[in-house]
């Protein structure tokens, strides 16, 4: 696939150099060469297709990794670098309960639907949520939090796709494993 303007839903591309971009060094504040402290982090819906980087890229950030997914995908996300996978249909996964008990310095948030204060009770003092599907819910909450000086943060991570509908449909459907092959 030659990639032109915008992204691409592929294994691999063709890109002019200028297009392209390293690895960033730091994931939501972690360093990605392990020099930092261990931090406590939860990604929510783990084996989709940003989960699955997301779980990948945090390993490398000396981070112990809380994860959920759906009970068929438990194996897959603990083999990308999980400490700890929760069914998220289970009440522990429902509550994003850590099974050690810890709290999350970071969470990244791939999922839907789940209330600030599921996050917050599983928080740190200064916790961090990088939610990467914001909708008009997220951004009343990261104004109210500004407004208050909350030390807890909300972060809406925007995207903006604008090819191959269909696809990016049912990624959005939260139930897709991986990513999403697109056959022209």
């Amino acid at each position: 696939m030659q990639l032109q303007n915008g992204g691409a839903l592929a294994e691999y591309a063709v890109a002019n150099e200028g297009s392209t971009v390293s690895r960033p060094p730091e994931l939501a504040g972690l360093k990605l060469d392990g020099t930092g402290p261990e931090v406590n982090v939860l990604v929510t819906a783990a084996s989709g297709g940003v989960g699955q980087y997301a779980v990948q890229l945090l390993k490398l950030a000396n981070a112990h990794i809380t994860a959920t997914c759906g009970a068929r995908n438990i194996d897959l996300v603990r083999s990308l670098g999980a400490d700890e996978v929760l069914d998220y249909k289970t009440p522990d996964g429902v509550a994003l309960k850590s099974p050690s008990g810890r709290k999350y310095d970071v969470i990244i948030h791939c999922a839907h639907n789940i209330p600030w204060s599921t996050f917050e009770a599983n928080l740190t003092s200064k916790g961090k949520v990088v939610d990467t599907t914001p909708g008009f819910g997220t951004l009343m909450s990261v104004a109210f939090k500004k407004i208050t000086f909350a030390k807890r943060q909300l972060i809406p991570l925007f995207t903006s796709p604008n090819k191959a509908e269909e696809a990016w449909a049912k990624s959005i459907d939260g139930h897709a494993t991986g990513k999403i092959l697109v056959e022209p």
